[in-house]
């Protein structure tokens, strides 16, 4: 299914969003939702409806579904005060509202190839994050998953941009830490950078993409 809505397109079959021209990166479970609602449009979903859909068999709160929304407006460039794509449906659950039409064109997001890649280093363990937000925590989504149980399910986020990296603690309960601060607001982040939550210690990696290569970058990217 690939549609077109307001500056929008949503491209179930490459798993894309794009909006004003651009890939705007969104969790898997954002674009499950938007594409249900796309699916049931003009129809309201219900809460009911999209847990069964997006946890099946499996019990979250309603919060989980509410940060999905606002993952998926702030995509959009949606507003929750004056909707112009996602509508809330008091006491029962949401709504696709914009005109959308099926879409046959290529995409031309304008994007390049990042300049720079993004890995965690947790002891043998090597992670890629992808532009965009990347969770750490127990939740099964979470790019950096920490079964353990004094890790938040929802613990951090780190965001990536191809200017540099971010790391901010959920409010979670024990903490997030950059070497040996505990962090209470978005610190950057640079290359070698120590992360701790947990029982996990996380080292970031900073590779400048060269042609076919990577080469190791030892400062922050510049911006």
């Amino acid at each position: 299914m690939r549609v077109r809505f307001a500056d929008c397109v949503f491209d179930g079959d490459t798993r894309e969003v794009v909006r004003e021209g651009r890939v705007r990166p969104v969790s898997p479970k954002a674009f499950a939702l938007l594409e249900l609602l796309i699916e049931r449009r003009p129809g309201a979903v219900s809460r009911d409806d999209i847990h069964a859909r997006l946890w099946p068999d499996v019990h979250v709160s309603d919060a989980n579904l509410g940060n999905l929304v606002v993952e998926l407006r702030t995509a959009l460039g949606d507003d929750a005060r004056k909707p112009r794509l996602i509508r809330t449906v008091p006491r029962f659950g949401y709504a696709f509202k914009a005109d959308a039409r099926p879409d046959r064109g290529r995409v031309e997001t304008g994007e390049r190839a990042p300049r720079f890649a993004y890995r965690l280093h947790w002891g043998r363990r090597e992670i890629s994050l992808d532009p965009g937000e990347n969770l750490i925590g127990r939740d099964r989504d979470a790019v950096v998953w920490v079964d353990d149980e004094s890790v938040s399910r929802r613990h951090a986020r780190i965001t990536v941009a191809d200017d540099g990296a971010i790391i901010e603690d959920l409010g979670s309960k024990n903490g997030t830490y950059v070497g040996d601060r505990r962090i209470r607001d978005t610190v950057e982040l640079s290359d070698r950078d120590v992360v701790r939550i947990g029982p996990a210690t996380l080292k970031l990696r900073i590779f400048k993409r060269t042609g076919s290569t990577l080469s190791t970058v030892k400062e922050r990217p510049p911006k």
